[in-house]
């Protein structure tokens, strides 16, 4: 599984905005107190149910708090045929502290 870090997706998100989907995977509470704008939220425990909702022609950068979820999932997704799915290195933290320093922790 390929892992980039925060720095990297917020370039590729940049670059690709139409073909790069940002994939928050953490739960409604953590989404509260913290998000990245554009990103879509699905909970972990939800993704099963609503893989119709991913394009599987995107490149998925998932995310979660520090990284751990968000590498299941992204494991998961490519098991079930997503052909570019990354892990964001570091999560919401990593973004915090690379990318937008706006973002509450």
């Amino acid at each position: 599984m390929q892992e980039i870090s925060a720095k990297e997706a917020a370039e590729l998100l940049s670059r690709n905005p139409e073909s790069t989907l940002l994939l928050d995977v953490r739960e409604p509470a953590e989404l509260a107190a913290a998000a990245v704008a554009d990103a879509l939220h699905i909970p972990m425990g939800e993704i099963p149910a609503r893989l119709h909702e991913l394009n599987r022609d995107k490149t998925i950068v998932c995310m979660c708090h520090l990284g751990g979820r968000s590498a299941q999932v992204a494991a998961f997704l490519a098991s079930q045929g997503f052909a570019d799915v990354i892990n964001l290195a570091g999560g919401i933290e990593a973004w915090a502290d690379d990318v937008d320093p706006g973002v509450r922790r």
